[in-house]
C-alpha cells in the first residue's frame, strides 16, 4: 500500500510540476498550449522536435524552465515505474492488492479531474504567479493582457503563397493597418526574422507573418489572392474596419 500511495505522490507531483512550468513558459510569451505542450515533452522526455522547440531553445529562461523538467522527469520517472513494481510485486495480502490498487485508480481519477478543471487551473494559475514574483527573477507578465487577446482579438501567424494578394509587395503598399491587421514579425524562409518591419519591407513567398488582430480578418486576408478581385476585398475590408472605428468611437463617446 505504502509503494501505492508513493506512485500517487509521484503522479500529483509531475502534474503539478507541468502546470507550473507551463504557467512559466506562458510568461515568457509562448501561447498556453504550446506551453503545456513543451512542459509535458519535457518532462516525459518525449522530444519532440518542432519550430516551437526551436523557440524555447533559444531564449535563455524557456531553455532554464525545460532543463530544470528534464531532470526532474527523469527522477519522476525512476520513481513511479519503482513504486508500480513494487505494488504489484510486495503485497502483503489480497486486501492489500485490492486497496492499493484502489488508491491508484482513485487517485490518478482525481489527479486527471483536476487538471482538466477551469476552477482548479484558475486557483493554481494564481498562486503559481504570486510564487514565480516573489521566488524567481522569471518575468512574470500576462501577455494575453497586455495584448487584450480577449474576443475576437487574437495573435496569429500566416503562411504566405505565391499567389496571395501580398506577395511582392511591401507593408506601406499593403496597408495592413487600415483593416485593422498590424505585422509584428516576418520569419523568412532561410530562417531570418525580422522583428517590427518597416514600411519599406517586402512580403516574399513562403514567409510567414505573425499578425494581430481579429480573427474574422485573418481569415479573409488568408484566402485572398492577386488581382483586381483581391485589390476591391482590400478596400471593402479598409471601409468595413474605417465604420467599425467610427462605431466604437461614438459609443465611447456616449459613454463619457
Amino acid at each position: 500500500m505504502i509503494a501505492a500511495i508513493s506512485l500517487f505522490v509521484v503522479v500529483f507531483l509531475s502534474v503539478l510540476t507541468t502546470r507550473i512550468a507551463t504557467i512559466a513558459l506562458s510568461h515568457t510569451g509562448l501561447s498556453k498550449e504550446s506551453a503545456r505542450f513543451q512542459a509535458r515533452s519535457a518532462l516525459t522526455g518525449s522530444g519532440f522536435t518542432t519550430s516551437e522547440s526551436e523557440k524555447v531553445v533559444a531564449h535563455p529562461v524557456r531553455r532554464r524552465i525545460i532543463l530544470l523538467l528534464m531532470l526532474i522527469g527523469n527522477a519522476g520517472l525512476v520513481t513511479a515505474v519503482s513504486s508500480l513494481i513494487l505494488t504489484f510485486v510486495i503485497t502483503e495480502s489480497e486486501f492489500s492488492l485490492i486497496a492499493s490498487l484502489l488508491i491508484i485508480v482513485v487517485g490518478i481519477s482525481g489527479i486527471w479531474w483536476a487538471a482538466q478543471s477551469q476552477v482548479v487551473d484558475r486557483f493554481l494559475s494564481r498562486i503559481i504567479d504570486k510564487a514565480l514574483r516573489r521566488y524567481t527573477s522569471i518575468d512574470v507578465r500576462d501577455y494575453a493582457a497586455i495584448l487584450h487577446l480577449a474576443g475576437d482579438y487574437q495573435i496569429t501567424e500566416l503562411r504566405i503563397e505565391p499567389d496571395d494578394w501580398v506577395v511582392n509587395k511591401t507593408l506601406k503598399e499593403l496597408k495592413l493597418s487600415h483593416e485593422g491587421i498590424m505585422v509584428l514579425g516576418i520569419q523568412r524562409k532561410k530562417g531570418n526574422y525580422i522583428g517590427t518591419p518597416g514600411g519599406n519591407t517586402e512580403i516574399l513567398p513562403k514567409d510567414v507573418l505573425t499578425v494581430y488582430g481579429k480573427a474574422a480578418r485573418f481569415e479573409e486576408l488568408d484566402s485572398r489572392k492577386k488581382g483586381t478581385q483581391g485589390d476591391r476585398n482590400h478596400q471593402a475590408a479598409v471601409l468595413e474596419h474605417k465604420n467599425v472605428e467610427q462605431s466604437e468611437s461614438r459609443e465611447d463617446k456616449q459613454s463619457l
